[in-house]
Parts: structure tokens; C-alpha cells; sequence
């Protein structure tokens, strides 16, 4: 960690990954209670990459994300209120609670939707793009996905047609090593997905995921390619999920030290707070802080979800379109 940032964007990106991790930490705590519907798909570990890519785009481009795609929707200015009550299925969700916790989209924040396929990102990426170019904009589109989509055709099409019409598409790919519970040793004969752009003739980039300011460096220079007309590149960012692919895994995949290591030797926040201490850039009130606020808001928008009306019978098919 070593780039020359103003000290109000660390602070930014700090509060950013401190909102994450609070919120997935209730998502976590309310699934529990039973309060919650439907499938929870975690993103606690992987807070850095969510954090810095979104940090480098600007409030007009977009982003497509994945079913653990909260992380995405809070960097990218989800409001938090709206995407808890979304999880819970009220009608003051972003989707009207008819989304739940896989498909929150929130078109006016540039937010495209999370989504349950895997890999169905790529090519819904791909037609923002070429609208952001067909309309006349700079505007850039962050494709988030996981290692496990880059065996999938939709990565593969939808790569190879960025590549070849020079769209201004990043793809992300969160590589946390693990395709649902297969090693990722298991299922790619390579260790860098990042080598797969060679193929198609754009740069590609493997970097710690876990370092905020280098995913945040990273993503400036891929966005300023692609901005100017240079077209895609491919980030492979490698990270670690805390937890088990889904809120009752039973994680008996994983062997159990290497978990450990990773939470306590590697966590993305501890080492991005560690980092601004010791580099005096912050003190530790001011990130205290910043923890008891975030821990307010997110209280704050609990209360405002549990609150919401659910959506009536009668509007089960309102804003279905197929």
C-alpha cells in the first residue's frame, strides 16, 4: 500500500468496507433469527475489491455483479435502508421486495442488478457498454464475477466480443479459490485466470484482492483505458470468503487452518486499518469513529425495514415483463 491518495478518499474507502462488513455481518445475524427469506450468499473477506474498483468508477457508469452481490451494491452507493428491505421482501426495497437478496438493482445508482447465474454478468455488461458508446458517453461498465464463471461460455462470448469492438468494460473477477466447494486447482488447469486474456488479445492483471489501494490503482488504470476507447481489460483480483458459499454451508470443503489464516492474517480491513495508522494518516479516534457511525446508519436502516409494509397480493405481477 503505497499510492498518494487524499486522505479523504482512504477515509472513503475505509467507511466503505467498515458499511459492507456491517451490513453482511446483520444479513448474517438477522438469517439466523429467521427473519430473513430465501437464499444469503456472504461477501465478508472480499470487502477490498467491491471497495476499490467502485471507488475509481464515477456516480454515471455501471456495474453488473453476481448472487453475492451486496458488497457491490454498497460501493457502488446502494442505500442501505432500501437494501435491507429488499432481503426482507418489503415494498420499500430497491425491487420492491420482489428481488430478494440476489437481484438488488438500483438503475439510478448505476447498479444493473446482482444476479443468480453464474457468469450472467459478462454479456449484460457488454450491451451497457455499447449503449454508453452508442449514445456518445465515456461512461465504463465494472463486470463483477467469480473464478467459476470463467469456465462458463458467457465469459468466453462475452470477453472475446468486448475484445474485438475495443468495448469499455473491467472485468473483476473475484477469485476467492473456491467454485461453490471445489478447489479452484479442481476445476482450472491454470492458476492465474488473468493468463486467459491473452487469448483475446487485452490485458490482464492478477493482483492481492485483499489490498484496497492496489484494487483501487488497478481499476484507474483499466477505467482510463477503457474511457478513452482502448477497450477492456481483465482484473483477476485474489481473495478469500470467510464463510461458506451460502448461510448454512457446511464449509467441510475447507480445511480449517487455512481459513484461520486468512481471517487473521489477511483480513482486508484490519491490514487497510493497520495501514492508516501506522502511515499516520488517520488516528484511531477518528476511525472509531467512523465504526460508530456506520454501526448507527445500519441500525438505522434495520429499524426501517422491519417497519416496511409487505408488498400486497394484488401487485405480485405488477413490473413483470416476461
Amino acid at each position: 500500500m503505497t499510492a498518494q491518495i487524499e486522505r479523504d478518499k482512504y477515509l472513503d474507502m475505509y467507511r466503505t468496507m467498515v458499511r459492507i462488513r456491517g451490513f453482511e455481518s446483520n444479513v448474517e445475524r438477522l438469517f439466523a433469527e429467521g427473519k430473513i427469506p430465501g437464499f444469503v450468499h456472504l461477501y465478508i473477506g472480499e470487502e477490498a475489491i467491491a471497495t476499490g474498483v467502485c471507488a475509481a468508477l464515477r456516480e454515471d457508469d455501471y456495474i453488473t455483479s453476481t448472487h453475492r452481490g451486496h458488497g457491490h451494491c454498497v460501493a457502488k452507493g446502494g442505500r442501505l435502508g432500501e437494501m435491507f428491505a429488499e432481503i426482507y421482501g418489503k415494498r420499500t426495497g430497491y425491487c420492491k421486495g420482489k428481488g430478494g437478496s440476489m437481484h438488488i438493482a438500483a438503475v439510478e445508482k448505476g447498479i444493473l442488478g446482482a444476479n443468480g447465474i453464474v457468469g450472467g454478468g459478462l454479456t449484460l455488461a457488454n450491451g451497457a457498454a455499447f449503449s454508453a458508446r452508442y449514445r456518445g458517453t465515456d461512461q465504463v461498465v465494472a463486470c463483477f464475477f467469480g473464478d467459476g464463471a470463467t469456465n462458463n461460455a458467457t465469459f468466453h462470448e462475452g470477453v472475446n466480443l468486448a475484445a474485438l469492438w475495443n468495448l469499455p468494460v473491467i472485468f473483476v473477477c473475484e477469485n476467492n479459490q473456491y467454485g461453490m466447494s471445489v478447489p479452484q486447482k479442481h476445476h482450472q488447469k491454470i492458476v492465474d485466470v488473468s493468463v486467459r486474456a491473452q487469448a483475446y488479445g487485452i490485458p490482464g492483471v492478477t493482483i492481492d484482492g485483499n489490498d484496497v489501494i492496489k484494487v483501487y490503482e488497478t481499476a484507474m488504470e483499466a477505467i482510463s483505458r477503457a474511457r478513452r476507447g482502448d477497450g477492456p481489460t481483465l482484473m483477476e483480483c485474489k481473495t478469500y470468503r470467510h464463510k461458506g458459499h451460502f448461510q448454512g454451508d457446511p464449509d467441510v470443503y475447507r480445511d480449517k487452518e487455512e481459513v484461520r489464516k486468512w481471517i487473521t492474517e489477511r483480513d482486508p480491513i484490519r491490514r487497510f486499518r493497520e495501514f492508516l495508522l501506522r502511515s499516520k494518516i488517520s488516528s484511531e479516534n477518528d476511525l472509531e469513529t467512523i465504526d460508530r457511525e456506520v454501526e448507527g446508519e445500519i441500525s438505522e436502516a434495520i429499524r426501517f425495514a422491519e417497519e416496511s409494509p409487505l408488498p400486497a397480493p394484488e401487485e405480485a405481477l405488477e413490473d413483470v415483463y416476461a
